[in-house]
């Protein structure tokens, strides 16, 4: 495992950790307020990979209010790091929610850089309620920080999943701990995902799976309308978890993750599946590549 910072415009650091080895490469990426640390667990899951992790921009190890947080600047810190740790190979990019659009809006920008893509919990549709944005912003600018100590933000903060992420990865400093992201950045972030993005998805020539959770964010309608706009993308439904699945229904997202990245996906493009089902294509049975038939009109 080495631990790298990549350079960016404006002074601006991206942390990044190469889990190394010889195998096809694959980078994750972890969603709004979180880091890569909760994705270790994933990574580790994947033997016979090379697994790069990225804390995005304002985020975890890097750097914490950068000027710029369009997406065009979250796209730019993907490309920089596959051309400077594994330059003139294609990777597989892996998101959570934000990440999910991160690594979407980067396969559609540099698809000569990606040969997969996988979007756990994520959506190109935006949301037109800019409300949401807001409270997500006070939410995190209401945390009592600097916590006394893990207990005290615990007692805030709750028991879910991703608060247990949170917790472990709190930065300590002389008053107490801190979280690694700052709240007006994230508000900022989360409005530029929330902006809809219909037309780079339908354009997107990368083969595709998003996955979802039985208990995720997302509506049947908002589901189905991903897939009625790119058919031939393919479609996992966890039959367990939240929107934070690689959390809390680790072992149903990991099976699914490396089905789909070891060749063995949904025999019907769009097909969707509960990962217990026999949704799968048979070893041994010849099955159509998506980007082919979709570059040949099919």
């Amino acid at each position: 495992m080495t631990d790298y910072k990549v350079q960016r415009p404006q002074g601006v650091s991206v942390a990044v950790t190469d889990l190394g080895g010889d195998g096809p490469v694959v980078v994750l990426l972890h969603g709004l307020a979180g880091s890569s640390r909760e994705l270790l667990p994933t990574a580790n899951a994947l033997d016979g990979y090379r697994v790069i992790l990225m804390d995005q921009r304002g985020h975890g190890l890097s750097s914490r209010i950068p000027e710029d947080l369009s997406r065009a600047a979250f796209v730019g810190d993907v490309v920089a790091v596959l051309e400077e740790l594994v330059p003139g190979q294609r990777a597989t990019l892996v998101g959570q929610s934000m990440g999910a659009h991160t690594a979407f809006l980067a396969a559609a920008a540099r698809p000569d850089l990606v040969e997969g893509l996988v979007m756990l919990e994520g959506h190109v549709a935006g949301n037109e309620d800019l409300s949401e944005a807001d409270g997500i912003g006070r939410y995190f600018a209401s945390w009592p920080v600097p916590f006394k100590d893990e207990a005290a933000a615990r007692e805030f903060l709750g028991d879910d999943p991703i608060v247990d992420a949170w917790i472990a990865f709190l930065q300590p400093t002389e008053d107490g701990l801190i979280p690694r992201f700052d709240a007006a950045v994230m508000q900022r972030t989360i409005e530029a995902v929330h902006e809809p993005r219909w037309v780079q998805w339908e354009a997107l020539k990368v083969p595709t799976l998003a996955i979802f959770a039985k208990h995720g964010m997302f509506s049947e309608a908002d589901k189905d309308e991903l897939f009625r706009r790119r058919p031939r993308a393919d479609r996992i439904d966890l039959a367990g978890g939240s929107h934070d699945a690689h959390l809390d229904a680790f072992d149903l997202w990991v099976d699914a993750l490396r089905d789909w990245l070891s060749g063995n996906r949904p025999c019907s493009p769009g097909l969707s599946s509960l990962t217990e089902a026999s949704a799968y294509c048979a070893p041994g049975l010849e099955q159509a590549d998506p980007q082919e038939e979709f570059l040949n009109g099919a």
